[in-house]
């Protein structure tokens, strides 16, 4: 035997190792069983109703909860279509209108289980740790922790705040996913059949392409959908400060030359999955300038402290929505409880995540004005 058969040789050997192990990490997800059993769908439709129980479609449901339940249970076994179809509308989000295909409470129920006993467990162990969205213990709040700890991490090695971020941003992420890579993630996640079948449910009513943005099973497979070109960016391109929340990612490196590299890499795999980019959104920024990420502006100094300033525009924002709610209040349509409730909610928000002293005196000070100073604001924070 050759020293490159030998080679080979092991490296077919520790393959195999690690894909024993990681079958006998995932068995217990992926067993069809699993997700149709009483438990499963009781603890389901209590999670899928949290915070919405004052819905009315959410109260006829639970109304004869232990019926509905059985009855789905057996239409999993069965292998029947468990889909309703949808509840479409069209949501305006600052100025951007977003068609929403939201999904029955009933369907929501199964959609639930099949994420929580098999979906994610399965699929977000292939994730890189830096991808913050929709999973349990990670979103807005991790993505930007990590956005500092790249930011620190960058100015240990380098010992200075000179180098560049790539920030992208996709064009219609949802829209333009392909069903025909989500399934072979599918395929290559699951063995038992079942489950494959009961996401095509749930994925095929979208159409030829694109997923929708109210589905639980639309959120982990867009977000397993990009996993390949994240792991391309940590182990071939070799930037480890990368993160990405979604469809806002950030690249940073000492060499400007090199990201305008590593983005054409991107581009290239983005297109042979379908997915685009925005080129409006997407550039590249000197680090001692500061740049913008999930609605935060963010500079590292010289020192190697990271300042995060709040966005203009949602500072603009709040100091409209204070006028109107003054008129609000004139008209009697808010209560004062409410408005200082609302402000309140407003400067915790401020004070935990962004270094905005000055904005949240100029905004107390608007305040007063507004509704005089025998309002009590919460004054427990620490500035």
């Amino acid at each position: 035997m050759t020293s490159e058969e030998r080679h080979k040789a092991r490296y077919e050997r520790r393959k195999r190792r690690r894909e024993e192990k990681r079958r006998d990490a995932i068995a217990q997800y992926d067993n069809y069983e699993n997700l149709c059993t009483c438990n499963a769908l009781f603890r389901a439709a209590r999670l899928s109703g949290k915070s919405i129980r004052w819905k009315a479609s959410v109260q006829r449901y639970f109304m004869s909860w232990l019926r509905n339940v059985v009855q789905l249970r057996q239409m999993l076994l069965a292998g029947q279509d468990v889909t309703m179809g949808f509840i479409e509308f069209d949501l305006v989000e600052r100025g951007k209108k977003r068609h929403i295909k939201s999904v029955h409470f009933k369907e929501r129920v199964a959609q639930r289980s099949l994420c929580d006993n098999a979906l994610v467990p399965v699929l977000s162990r292939s994730l890189i740790y830096d991808n913050g969205a929709s999973l349990e213990g990670k979103g807005i709040s991790f993505a930007r922790d990590r956005l500092k700890h790249h930011l620190h991490q960058y100015y240990r090695r380098t010992g200075s705040n000179a180098g560049y971020v790539l920030l992208m941003d996709f064009s219609g992420y949802f829209d333009n996913i392909m069903h025909g890579p989500v399934y072979d993630i599918l395929l290559r996640a699951f063995d038992d059949p079942r489950i494959f079948t009961l996401c095509r449910y749930f994925i095929e009513p979208f159409g030829e392409k694109s997923l929708g943005i109210g589905s639980q099973v639309s959120q982990i497979l867009a977000v397993s959908y990009r996993s390949s070109i994240d792991h391309y960016v940590k182990e071939v391109l070799r930037v480890k400060e990368y993160g990405c929340y979604m469809d806002d990612c950030y690249l940073i490196h000492e060499s400007k030359e090199y990201l305008w590299h590593c983005l054409e890499e991107i581009d290239r795999l983005c297109r042979m999955k379908g997915i685009k980019l925005n080129l409006k959104k997407t550039q590249v920024v000197k680090l001692s300038h500061g740049f913008p990420y999930m609605k935060g502006n963010y500079y590292l100094t010289e020192t190697g402290k990271v300042i995060v300033k709040p966005c203009k525009i949602n500072t603009v924002r709040h100091r409209r929505k204070l006028k109107k709610f003054r008129r609000f209040l004139d008209t009697g349509l808010l209560g004062q409880e409410q408005i200082t409730c609302a402000h309140n909610s407003y400067r915790g928000y401020i004070l935990k995540d962004y270094n905005s002293h000055k904005t949240v005196r100029s905004m107390d000070k608007l305040f007063h004005e507004l509704f005089g100073y025998d309002t009590k604001i919460n004054r427990k924070e620490n500035f």
